[in-house]
């Protein structure tokens, strides 16, 4: 579930994968597992992501489909 709303949201803000991950602070590896379900991010990282693409950690976590 957060991988397929990290690729959307990411595709949505014309991002890549390297380009998000330079905003994280972070290797593009680590984005590309994110979206493969191969890791995932802690608190601190899902925090950066919600102020990246202006929602909260409950939607891209999927607790709630509200933006």
């Amino acid at each position: 579930m957060f991988r397929d709303t990290l690729k959307e949201l990411r595709a949505s803000h014309k991002l890549s994968q390297q380009r998000l991950a330079d905003q994280l602070g972070l290797a593009q590896s680590s984005v590309n597992q994110y979206e493969h379900g191969m890791s995932e991010p802690d608190i601190t990282t899902l925090k950066k992501l919600a102020d990246i693409f202006d929602t909260s950690v409950d939607y891209l976590t999927g607790h709630t489909k509200c933006k």
